[in-house]
C-alpha cells in the first residue's frame, strides 16, 4: 500500500527541514521530493508553508521522541542510557556528514522570533521530550523536581552540543556534554 500524499509531503518536509532548515526549504522542493502535484500542498495545508512546517515539526518531534525509549530501555541503568544517547547522537551526526542534527532546534533558532505557530510547535516538542525524560530519571530514584531539571539540562546540552559539533565537525562537544549530563545524573542518584 502506498503512502498517502499528505503523509509523503510531511515526510519530505521533515527530511528537507532537517538538512536545510525552514527558510532554506522551498515548498516546490518539498512536493518534488514527495512526488506530489504542487496543488496537493495547498489542498492538504491551506495555511501554506507555515502550516506544513508546524505539522512537520510536530511529526518529527514524535519520531525523534521515540529515540529516548529505544536508547534508554536496553541500557543497564539510567546513567548508561544518558551516555549511550549522546554517543549515538555523535555517531549519527558524523555518519551523516554533520548534516542530520536536530531539526526542531534548527527551526526554533530560525523562526522563534518570526512565527508564533512554529515557535509554539518547537516549544511543545521540547516540552514533550523533557516530559518523557524526567519520569525516567525519577523512576531511577531522583526526586521529581531534580529529575525535571536534569531532563531540561540534558536536552539543552544535547542541542547546544549539536551546534558546536556541526560547526567544528567534531564529536567532541557531544561526548563532553554527554559525560557532563551522565555525571549530573549519577550525582543526583548518589545524593
Amino acid at each position: 500500500m502506498s503512502t498517502p500524499t499528505r503523509q509523503r509531503i510531511v515526510e519530505a518536509g521533515a527530511e528537507l527541514l532537517r538538512v536545510k532548515g525552514y527558510t532554506g526549504t522551498g515548498v516546490k522542493e518539498i512536493v518534488a521530493l514527495a512526488q506530489a502535484p504542487f496543488g496537493s500542498l495547498y489542498h492538504h495545508f491551506p495555511g501554506g508553508k507555515e502550516q506544513l512546517g508546524e505539522e512537520v515539526i510536530r511529526w518529527s518531534g514524535q519520531m525523534y521522541g521515540m529515540l529516548g525509549p529505544a536508547v534508554f530501555d536496553p541500557a543497564p541503568d539510567v546513567v548508561s542510557g544518558v551516555r549511550d544517547f549522546f554517543a549515538g547522537a555523535a555517531d549519527h551526526l558524523e555518519e551523516t556528514d554533520w548534516q542530520d542534527a536536530c531539526p526542531i532546534a534548527t527551526v526554533a533558532l530560525e523562526v522563534a522570533s518570526t512565527s508564533e505557530p512554529l515557535r509554539i510547535a518547537t516549544a511543545d516538542v521540547f516540552s514533550s521530550w523533557i516530559d518523557g525524560l524526567a519520569p525516567r530519571f525519577a523512576a531511577a530514584g531522583i526526586p521529581q523536581a531534580r529529575a525535571r531539571e536534569l531532563a531540561i539540562a540534558m536536552i539543552a546540552g544535547l542541542e547546544g552540543a549539536f551546534v558546536l559539533a556541526r560547526a567544528w565537525r567534531s564529536k567532541e562537544p557531544l561526548h563532553v556534554a554527554g559525560e557532563v549530563a551522565a555525571r549530573a545524573v549519577q550525582d543526583a542518584l548518589a545524593a
